[in-house]
């Protein structure tokens, strides 16, 4: 079913990049990109392309590759403010993150690792190859996450995959808690990495998180949004582990029953999310 939906996305994807080609000038062009919901559908082709079985996507991911190298010539060709800030930048992300699951599709994991280990490669479609490594998180690729994850001054886009990829990995909570130590003054770092880090010590649910998830409690941040709200992830989790509503910054009183609700909904809406690798713009 999930390769059915990823061929049926794919073949939309190449027939929309095909009415590209026929654009005569700008308007056009972006006539049929807006007609096509062409942003919206082709970052769902691709996801679903990398996270499929790829192997009977080959065929088509190579006629899609081919088809954005040839719009992305086109496209260039538009001397328009417009199309060369916006259309070509996500053209030319698409046609990495294409590249990616085509490797993924013909050579499976090595290729994928033979992509990531390539530092001549495109910034950009190394990403992708190390997004659908951390998608398919196989056993014997810790240790490329782990590199990334305690290396300081590794790419962001790559440690947040690397990051999300750890819940995979049971027994390795110290990476994470030393990561989260190593960029806690660092505030806009700590604003991206943190709810991801956080996030899968939920999923790990391993006793070792609880001293630092203790200290959120009462010094961690918070936020309106459920999703980047320190304080709320370290009572759901502390919940999690020790079966308490424990005391904390946020809310005054830990068993007031709105207070429950709000953490049942948080809890359900992280449970929901436990198995998402949320991919960033790499440019």
């Amino acid at each position: 079913m999930e390769n059915r939906s990823a061929l049926r996305l794919l073949c939309r994807l190449v027939g929309a990049l095909d009415r590209l080609l026929t654009a005569c000038d700008p308007a056009e062009f972006e006539a049929v990109w807006t007609r096509e919901a062409l942003g919206q559908l082709g970052w769902e082709a691709l996801t679903l392309a990398r996270r499929a079985p790829a192997e009977a996507l080959e065929f088509t991911l190579a006629q899609l590759d081919r088809r954005l190298l040839v719009v992305l010539e086109r496209s260039r060709t538009f001397l328009d403010p417009h199309v060369a800030t916006f259309r070509v930048p996500e053209l030319e992300r698409w046609q990495h993150a294409a590249a990616a699951a085509l490797v993924g599709a013909r050579w499976g994991i090595a290729g994928l690792r033979t992509v990531i280990a390539d530092t001549q490669a495109p910034l950009a479609r190394r990403y992708f190859a190390f997004l659908g490594l951390a998608e398919r998180h196989p056993p014997a690729a810790w240790p490329v996450f782990e590199r990334y994850i305690l290396t300081p001054g590794a790419h962001h886009a790559f440690v947040a995959a690397a990051v999300e990829a750890a819940r995979y990995y049971p027994g390795h909570t110290d990476a994470l808690l030393a990561l989260f130590d190593r960029i806690r003054g660092d505030q806009m770092l700590r604003r991206f990495l943190g709810p991801k880090i956080l996030e899968s010590l939920y999923v790990l649910g391993d006793p070792r998180s609880l001293p630092l998830l203790e200290q959120l409690l009462v010094a961690g941040h918070t936020d309106a949004d459920l999703d980047r709200c320190e304080v709320t992830r370290a009572l759901v989790t502390v919940r999690k582990l020790t079966g308490r509503v424990a005391a904390s910054s946020k809310f005054g009183d830990g068993d007031a029953p709105d207070v429950r609700h709000t953490l049942d909904a948080a809890e359900q809406l992280f449970e929901a999310e436990r198995d998402e690798i949320v991919p960033v713009t790499v440019i």
